[in-house]
């Protein structure tokens, strides 16, 4: 099963793009982020006509996550639990079934946090305290899952092209990191660097500057799965020649393929 992530940056004007890509990709579920609509305006008739069952989780004009899926959806949950008060569509969660057992697939589009320090910060190490939380739930459960989304969370150096330009940067302070840390320590694999080490792999790549004709990027979009799911997994890899298309995202789909 090839499950892919991917952060849109807002359907309506990705919707040709977004399209193109299943197209060739094929991926059997896509966790979509920043669809940037209200569920009712999301155009869900097309891609159940390219053969996917359609969720989503919109909000007028930020944020939003979808699910699309080839497979039938199960058990679909909507909002990051911990907080009622939060109305930030940023979580979405459902079970797949593979051919052998099912999935539980929890896509997400964690929170910028700039500038820091300040309100928007502190909502981003909230929400990933809530984020572990639920984090811990799937790894008690003993079953394969995984939590994959735009993190906006550069882990390592070797995650970004000029490490010192983001040091000052929400999603490269220390604090930031170690709750990232803490989330991968109760014993999640994050695929892609579980199959390709090493610096040089982006996901995103700013669209002011020329960073990427510059290959200024980032890697920000993971995937983590539990022990069970990690046992399970393949391959993994990024998309990267989506950047260069036209009208693309500022990212890209990163994928995995488990053996589900």
């Amino acid at each position: 099963m090839k499950i892919a992530t991917f952060n849109i940056n807002g359907i309506k004007a990705r919707f040709e793009a977004l399209s193109a890509w299943l197209s060739e990709a094929q991926p059997d579920v896509a966790l979509l982020q920043e669809i940037k609509s209200v569920d009712e305006n999301f155009p869900r008739e097309h891609f159940e006509d390219m053969g996917y069952n359609v969720e989503t989780h919109g909000q007028k004009s930020f944020n939003g996550v979808a699910i699309l899926s080839k497979r039938p959806l199960e058990d679909v949950r909507r909002g990051l639990p911990g907080d009622d008060s939060d109305e930030q569509a940023r979580w979405i969660e459902a079970t797949v079934m593979g051919d052998s057992l099912p999935l539980r697939i929890c896509g997400l589009y964690l929170p910028n946090g700039n500038p820091a320090p300040g309100p928007k910060y502190d909502y981003k190490l909230a929400w990933m305290e809530r984020l572990k939380a639920r984090a811990e739930e799937l790894i008690a459960s003993e079953e394969p899952a995984l939590m994959a989304g735009d993190y906006n969370i550069i882990p390592q150096a070797e995650d970004a092209a000029k490490p010192e330009s983001w040091r000052e940067d929400a999603l490269f302070l220390p604090e930031s990191r170690a709750a990232f840390r803490r989330i991968l320590n109760l014993g999640f694999t994050e695929a892609f660097r579980a199959r390709h080490p090493g610096p040089g792999h982006y996901s995103f790549w700013d669209y002011q500057a020329g960073a990427w004709n510059r290959n200024n990027g980032i890697r920000i979009d993971h995937l983590l799965l539990t022990p069970a799911c990690a046992d399970l997994l393949v391959e993994a890899g990024i998309d990267r020649e989506q950047r260069g298309r036209e009208k693309p995202s500022d990212h890209v789909p990163v994928w995995a393929e488990i053996a589900a």
